[in-house]
This record gives structure tokens, C-alpha cells and sequence, in this order.
């Protein structure tokens, strides 16, 4: 069994793009401003759209190569999704920088795409509706990812598929613990607001 893809796709999600654009771009240390994430939102707030798009491209990115990686390697699902896991979880604790990482979404949104174009335009239409509605996009994430499962289930696909969105909905969810009891406080920062 070809299990070594899952330690590659793990090193994979584990490049911290957010923090290395930033220090590229703005010769600082994204985690030392505004929610101290590494991700994109964290750097639209702090540094605006110009530094977060590429962040966040190159974050989705890092789920599709895990993907298309290990299905290269085996088709067998447990490989694939597996990777694609790996992935969200190097993103989370990367190695690189003290396994304090980001939180997963934009990956997963990437280790989706890899999986399934049905699920993954249904869960962006639906995270999109709801970060449209609340401008918050914690609650979009979290919303979101709580969605997949259902979304795999509603699309026809087995368990394997169904088990492997509980994976990311619980990644993605327990990534968001600080963002949940901060929207619970009426303290979470909405779209567009700078840190």
C-alpha cells in the first residue's frame, strides 16, 4: 500500500503560503497581526485582496496537488481522501511552523475540488450564501463544512466519501472553536473589516 503519499500530502498542506507572502510581500509576520491565523482571510484583513488572493489560491491549491497526487499513485479511496486529510491537517499543524497552522477551509475548499466538482460547487454556492448574508466568514466555513457530509450523501456517493466529510467538517469546525464563542460574544470580525 502506497501509504507514503499521505506523509507527502501532509508536507504538502504543511508550505505555509500565508506566511511566506507575507513575509515576501510586507517583510512581516502575519501571525503577529490581527487573529494571528496564517490564512487568507487573516491576510485580507490585515494586508487587503493584492496579498490574500494569492494565499488563498495557493492554499486550495495545496488540496488539489495532494489529491491528484495520491490518486497518480492509487485509486483506491482510502489513498485519495485519505491524502486529501493529510493535507487539511498539515495546513492546520504544519511542521514548518510549530504545527500552528491555519484553518483548513480554503484547503479543503481545494481537497474538494479534487474529489468532487458537484459537492464542491454546492458547498461554495452555499458557504457563499451564507457569508453573503452575515458577513462572516468564519460562519461560512463553518456552516460549510458541516455541509459536507450531506452534500456527499444528497450526490449519491458511499460511505467512504460520507466518512471522510465528517473528517473535514469535524477539521474545519474544531479549527473555528475561537471564531465560534467570539460570534457567540458578538466580537467576530465581519467581512470587510480591517483587524
Amino acid at each position: 500500500m502506497p501509504y507514503f503519499i499521505l506523509v507527502v500530502a501532509y508536507l504538502i498542506g504543511a508550505l505555509p503560503f500565508g506566511y511566506i507572502l507575507t513575509r515576501l510581500l510586507q517583510k512581516t509576520d502575519i501571525r503577529s497581526h490581527g487573529s494571528g491565523n496564517i490564512g487568507a482571510t487573516n491576510v485580507l484583513r490585515v494586508m487587503g485582496w493584492k496579498a490574500a488572493l494569492p494565499v488563498l489560491i495557493l492554499d486550495i491549491l495545496k488540496g488539489v496537488a495532494a489529491v491528484l497526487l495520491a490518486k497518480a499513485v492509487s485509486n483506491l479511496p482510502v489513498i485519495y481522501l485519505g491524502a486529501g486529510l493529510m493535507a487539511m491537517i498539515g495546513h492546520s499543524f504544519p511542521l514548518f511552523l510549530g504545527f500552528k497552522g491555519g484553518k483548513a477551509a480554503a484547503t479543503g475548499i481545494g481537497v474538494l475540488a479534487a474529489v468532487s466538482g458537484w459537492v464542491t460547487l454546492a458547498l461554495i454556492i452555499w458557504a457563499g450564501l451564507i457569508i453573503a448574508l452575515t458577513r462572516y466568514v468564519s460562519m461560512g466555513s463553518i456552516v460549510g463544512a458541516l455541509s459536507v457530509p450531506l452534500f456527499f450523501w444528497l450526490f449519491g456517493y458511499d460511505l467512504n466519501h460520507i466518512y471522510f466529510g465528517v473528517g473535514i467538517a469535524l477539521l474545519v469546525t474544531l479549527r473555528h472553536k475561537a471564531n465560534i464563542a467570539r460570534l457567540f460574544k458578538g466580537i467576530e470580525p465581519k467581512l470587510g473589516q480591517k483587524a
